[in-house]
């Protein structure tokens, strides 16, 4: 489901991600009157931001294996071939191919790859700094078939719908 990435800091090089700080969570209706919400962690890899925009990428990765919906079945479910199937594929990513400024926040575009299966994504984000951390919160939607989610074993969006809203939250150490 997800989709991660990080950025920020002075001196246009790598920071380094929070990873108790950073997660993917997710919403995804089902059942016609029920709502599936959970969250995948383990992000990892690198970000590089310049307040100039200069140089700036994402290559950031979830842990689909950490999914997290309070629900111990649901969750072992989510971790099979059904969905993410986490023995063959181990990471969900992003790779930024640009970054924008967009009014008062920012656009990042690139390509998310679930399953295999690389789509080119582009989503708004915003940047707060607390206290020596700058955290980078970004929205979007997807569409489960686009990345073969479910795919084969819920054809029919009356159990599982069809777009996940997903919000992005990475921490970065200033």
């Amino acid at each position: 489901m997800i989709v991660a990435f990080a950025l920020l800091g002075h001196f246009g090089q790598a920071q380094q991600i929070v990873q108790s700080e950073s997660q993917v969570n997710f919403e995804i209706d089902g059942i016609g009157w029920s709502t599936v919400e959970g969250s995948i962690k383990g992000m990892k890899g690198s970000v590089s931001w310049t307040r100039n925009l200069v140089n700036n990428s994402f290559n950031v990765c979830i842990n689909p294996a950490s999914v997290f919906t309070d629900n111990e079945e649901r969750d072992e479910h989510l971790k099979n071939e059904d969905f993410f199937n986490v023995s063959k594929f181990s990471e969900i990513c992003f790779v930024s191919s640009s970054i924008i400024k967009d009014g008062t926040s920012y656009k990042a575009n690139g390509n998310l790859t679930i399953l295999g299966v690389s789509k080119k994504v582009s989503f708004p984000f915003a940047v707060t700094r607390n206290n020596g951390t700058t955290v980078l919160t970004g929205k979007l939607e997807i569409n489960r078939f686009d990345y073969s989610l479910a795919a084969e074993s819920y054809t029919s969006t009356i159990m599982v719908d069809d777009m996940v809203s997903v919000e992005i939250i990475c921490a970065l150490k200033n």
